[in-house]
């Protein structure tokens, strides 16, 4: 099972390079922004809870789904950009076993444990 949700979220992760292409912008950009949402970690440094809510915001597909769809229907590219990144970076970090977090720890996540138990 794990190589399948392997191989799904590498399918999304190479969509978002194909939709990326579709924009105008230069191709070094993708892969200078692919690790800005992890910014949203920041929220680790004030609690767990505050931390996973955080993380999770900006690691939801939903919401990198959302920002695209209003990116193109504004025909606003950075905002289509943007969505693009939420949504590669989000596939990438669960092809690693990254998934969202729960409140307790930070290495507690939907796709189960994070690092050796």
């Amino acid at each position: 099972m794990k190589n399948l949700l392997q191989l799904e979220e590498l399918g999304q992760f190479m969509f978002a390079i194909f939709l990326f292409s579709q924009l105008e912008f230069q191709w070094w950009l993708f892969p200078l922004c692919l690790l800005l949402p992890d910014v949203s970690m920041v929220g680790y440094l004030i609690n767990p809870k505050i931390g996973a809510w955080m993380y999770n915001f900006f690691h939801h597909k939903l919401l990198a789904i959302v920002v695209l769809i209003l990116g193109f229907w504004f025909k606003i590219p950075i905002i289509e950009f943007v969505g693009i990144i939420l949504f590669a970076h989000s596939s990438m970090d669960r092809i690693f076993g990254y998934g969202l977090k729960f409140e307790d720890n930070f290495k507690h996540t939907h796709l189960g444990e994070i690092g050796k138990k």
